[in-house]
């Protein structure tokens, strides 16, 4: 395998993301190009700040790998996510096989083969910080449009007006689904929380919700353990990228894993932590970190290829965060709260031709 392009982007996001490190209004990064015995695979890297590498570290460790064949390493997750994906997606093509059909039945070095791909995944909407009664209209304009699972942005508020949010809600949720299907709520408060807090916001919305997404900061990996229990399951994502999944599961941490290829590494090692997860007995989720077309397709692979991922809802419903996107027409669109997971060959056929050139 060989890096034979790098071609850089920027994407403007329909609204700016506030993060730990700004508020961030443009989404940057590079499209890689790989030749495998004369087949083209693309893959993407979209750093984030505060969650990899920098856009300059992730640029530098591409441009070695281009120019001296040396691959990026764990300390530059987007970069290697981009190579490796690119990887992948030359290895799918010339078997003739989507990745999520390599990623499951091959195994490769990740673990035990899961079988079949789920052929699509549910995914969940997500809903910002407004008060109760637009957190109540937003959540019901997901479920209208099929969603039944929806995540709540919580935290920046006061625990208490959080909770008010989540019962209104949870009051609202059942009635707004036609079909009688019971919706699903989760929260994700961002490591906002100290430990007393957490407690009583755990306590306070157990039987509401699936789980509470890193309620403290992703260092406090003790913190975590000693809140288990104490009322809503508690899943971790920022934390999972810091220590690794075989930590956290060590540590008694958490209950379910917010899996981020991007921040993880590449498709392989994401899903290598959601089959020692699944071991574990842990829920695993794929997310994105608000990525470009090719990173999001290739996260729905993911998804589909760990045990049980076409009954658990995903993060992946993110494409509406951009403003625009590399290709015209989503590979991987939602439809009634859904993705169907492109069939290949490759990331998706001949759907990211355009950016695979």
């Amino acid at each position: 395998m060989t890096v034979v392009a790098l071609r850089a982007f920027a994407l403007d996001l329909a609204t700016p993301l506030s993060t730990a490190a700004g508020d961030i209004e443009t989404r940057e990064g590079l499209l890689v190009h790989v030749d495998l015995a004369g087949t083209t695979g693309v893959g993407e890297a979209t750093p984030l700040p505060g969650r990899t590498e920098s856009l300059p570290e992730c640029r530098a460790a591409l441009e070695r790998a281009r120019d001296e064949g040396t691959p990026p390493g764990p300390e530059t997750p987007a970069a290697r996510h981009a190579v490796t994906l690119a990887y992948r997606d030359a290895f799918a093509r010339r078997s003739g096989r989507s990745v999520a059909a390599t990623l499951a039945r091959d195994g490769d070095g990740a673990g035990d083969a899961t079988g079949p791909a789920a052929s699509s995944v549910p995914v969940n909407a997500t809903v910002g910080d407004g008060n109760a009664a637009d957190t109540v209209a937003a959540a019901e304009a997901a479920v209208e449009s099929g969603y039944c699972t929806v995540k709540l942005k919580v935290g920046v508020r006061p625990v208490a007006e959080d909770v008010e949010r989540v019962r209104a809600v949870d009051d609202a949720r059942n009635a707004s689904r036609a079909d009688g299907d019971a919706v699903t709520l989760r929260v994700d408060a961002n490591g906002a929380w100290d430990r007393p807090t957490a407690r009583r916001a755990l306590a306070a919305l157990d039987g509401l919700v699936e789980y509470v997404e890193q309620p403290l900061p992703a260092g406090d990996l003790a913190g975590h353990a000693a809140l288990r229990g104490v009322g809503a399951p508690v899943a971790l994502d920022e934390s999972l990228a810091r220590y690794g999944v075989r930590e956290v599961i060590a540590a008694g941490a958490a209950d379910a894993v917010v899996l981020k290829p991007m921040a993880l590494g590449g498709p392989s090692r994401a899903l290598a932590a959601g089959r020692a997860a699944a071991h574990a007995g842990l829920d695993a989720v794929v997310t994105t970190t608000i990525d470009a077309a090719v990173a999001r397709t290739a996260a729905v692979h993911v998804a589909a290829a760990l045990p049980g991922g076409g009954q658990r809802a995903h993060g992946l419903a993110t494409a509406d965060l951009l403003a625009e996107d590399l290709v015209a027409v989503d590979p991987v669109p939602v439809e009634n709260g859904r993705i169907a997971v492109p069939t290949g060959p490759g990331l998706a056929g001949d759907a990211l031709d355009d950016v695979a050139e």
